[in-house]
């Protein structure tokens, strides 16, 4: 029996071919999302509720505020994209990719925040009889950019060919398929062509810019005062980044920043610094010193997961190995040694022993490789959490006071600056988080560095051969085991620097907060999935990845004990759209997306 393929009909014109999503003329759909685009800008003016009982005080004329500054930047980006996908002069700056995938995806997310908030206002004060003018307003203005941007031309894809002896769910599944298929499509942008040179001086300004405007986007963020508001801010941020990176801009800004790694880097660190003294107290930048230890440890992690392409499972009791150690010297009246050392004397102790502890643990157990290697340092980290549980002086010998761990952490004092005491530094005040949140700052800079200098070294190239091949590595010379020692015991020592720290900006070290998976991070399971969300093998991969993980469950408590439930959501979904990470390396998106130009030249890290 011979099985006919049919091919799916075709259009036989080149405009039906390039149509839009949304049956509109596409004068018309651009118009329409361009006007949509005014007009919630002008919506954002207008009062959306008559009573201030819900957050951020939309009642007010004439002044945004809370989610209406949101859904501004939304419409502002609309509006702009909109006009420069005209053509006019002067603006094809801002659109040297797809102007058109640019403006969907801004009405998308705008669209998306303002309906939001028009649901999450009618919910909580019991009706659309709640909304005033301006959320009527605003629901129509971004419901018509977005159709009007949904209705502008794209080359939709080839259809794929169908069996006539399909049955009826294999034929809707490739319907659905053929589908979301042309929604791709119509959001996908082109690469934008290779921008002329700029002035070295200019090029600064750029990369101080865009150093500017990620540290406003995390002050706000991390500044949000209530749920509704962070939820809006997730979906400006999101989506507003995806229309910079539609437009170009994102490539654009990272080609310039590869071309001053160093001057990037030292930018990225200033405009951390500043952090602190945007604060009024230290509300905030408890979250941002837990960040930074969050942060610093998955970056560790990162080269034994990223680089060398272990899978450790444990990782988190390095952490803890460093924090007991420092502890333990630190002069706390809960800690048995009774001795005081100095800070840089304790972390390199922690750092030391951490060490150690990687070289013990790695020595007889790296010779296993995937699951197995997983489990055995899955174990390891249980094996420390139950053995410091346990060395409480009636299961075992009197080091670790057992669950109560060790209490009193005093703070630290390097010459004669007091971490636990405020000071003043250019009129700002600078509470002990913030001291702190700086101290940490640095031993970030150190882990970085390290990191940098070793993917680039002979060593590094090793790892990353190690990671695509072990057995290509091992026959071209590489001694495997050594290699991936030498990785266990360099990440082991930076996660033992961090928990030095850590010790004293929590006061206690118990074994509850080394677990593989727990409510609250840093624990193994998240510190690894910072590393695959971020992106394995990058720098700021694990850095955003960590500050996301750490941040969206502290600002998601209001979902009670569905908050694992939506945060496991939310990373199934991402790893679904984007299983590479959010900044990944060059080679690896290119193992995602075949489809995608390959780079003309990859780093020693294949970035």
């Amino acid at each position: 029996m011979t099985t006919q393929t049919t091919a799916a009909e075709t259009p036989s014109t080149p405009t039906a071919a390039q149509a839009g999503l949304i049956g509109l003329p596409a004068p018309l759909g651009r118009a329409l999302a361009t006007g949509g685009g005014v007009l919630t800008i002008v919506s954002t003016f207008l009062a959306w509720t008559w009573t201030a009982a819900f957050p951020g005080d939309l009642t007010v004329y004439g002044y945004p505020g809370g989610l209406q500054v949101l859904v501004l930047i939304g419409g502002i980006l609309t509006t702009l994209f909109g006009v420069a996908s005209y053509g006019v002069k002067g603006l094809g700056w801002l659109t040297p990719g797809s102007a058109d995938s640019a403006l969907k995806t801004a009405a998308l997310g705008t669209f998306a925040t303002a309906w939001y908030t028009v649901l999450a206002i009618s919910a909580k004060l019991g009706g659309l009889v709640n909304l005033e003018p301006g959320g009527y307003v605003v629901a129509v203005a971004t419901l018509a950019a977005l159709l009007g941007a949904l209705a502008l031309p794209f080359e939709r894809p080839e259809p794929e060919p169908f069996d006539p002896d399909d049955t009826g769910r294999e034929r809707f599944r490739h319907q659905s398929r053929q589908k979301w298929n042309n929604v791709k499509a119509a959001f996908a942008s082109e690469a934008p062509a290779p921008a002329r040179k700029l002035p070295a001086y200019a090029e600064i300004l750029v990369i101080v810019a865009a150093m500017a405007l990620g540290l406003i986007v995390f002050t706000y963020g991390i500044g949000t005062e209530y749920d509704q508001l962070f939820i809006g801010f997730l979906l400006t941020a999101g989506f507003g980044f995806g229309a910079l990176a539609k437009a170009g801009l994102v490539a654009r800004v990272s080609a310039i920043t590869a071309r001053h790694r160093n001057i990037t880097m030292a930018g990225a660190f200033a405009a951390a610094a500043a952090f602190p003294l945007t604060q009024s107290d230290d509300q905030y930048a408890t979250i941002g010193v837990y960040i930074l230890i969050f942060a610093t440890v998955a970056l560790g992690l990162n080269i034994v997961v990223g680089l060398a392409g272990l899978l450790d499972l444990g990782y988190v009791a390095f952490l803890g190995v460093g924090a007991y150690t420092a502890a333990l010297v630190s002069g706390s009246p809960s800690s048995p040694l009774h001795v005081q050392w100095p800070f840089w004397a304790s972390a390199l102790l922690g750092a030391a022993v951490a060490m150690v502890f990687g070289v013990l643990i790695g020595a007889p157990t790296l010779r296993l490789r995937g699951d197995y290697l997983a489990i055995v340092t899955l174990g390891f980290g249980e094996i420390f959490r139950i053995t410091v549980l346990n060395m409480d002086g009636t299961s075992g010998p009197d080091v670790t006071n057992g669950s109560n761990g060790i209490s009193s952490i005093p703070n630290l004092d390097i010459l004669g600056f007091d971490f636990g005491q405020e000071h003043q530094f250019l009129g700002a005040t600078v509470g002990r988080f913030a001291n702190y949140f700086l101290l940490m700052l640095l031993i970030t800079f150190i882990v970085v560095v390290v990191f940098r200098r070793s993917s680039d070294s002979r060593i590094g190239r090793a790892w990353i051969a190690i990671r695509e091949d072990e057995t290509a590595a091992l026959a071209m010379g590489i001694n495997g085991f050594r290699v991936k020692l030498i990785a266990f015991a360099l990440g082991a020592a930076l996660a033992g620097l961090a928990g030095s720290v850590q010790a004293h900006v929590t006061y206690t070290v118990t074994p509850e907060q080394y677990q593989f998976a727990h409510v609250v991070p840093p624990n193994s399971a998240f510190l690894l999935a910072a590393v695959v969300l971020g992106g394995m093998g990058t720098i700021a991969g694990p850095l955003v990845g960590a500050a996301l993980l750490y941040l969206i469950p502290a600002k998601l408590q209001f979902l009670g004990d569905y908050q694992l439930f939506a945060f496991g959501v939310a990373l199934v979904l991402l790893m679904r759209f984007r299983p590479e990470g959010l900044i990944p390396n060059r080679r690896r998106q290119l193992e995602f997306h075949e489809e995608t130009e390959a780079p003309a030249v990859l780093s020693k890290a294949g970035a």
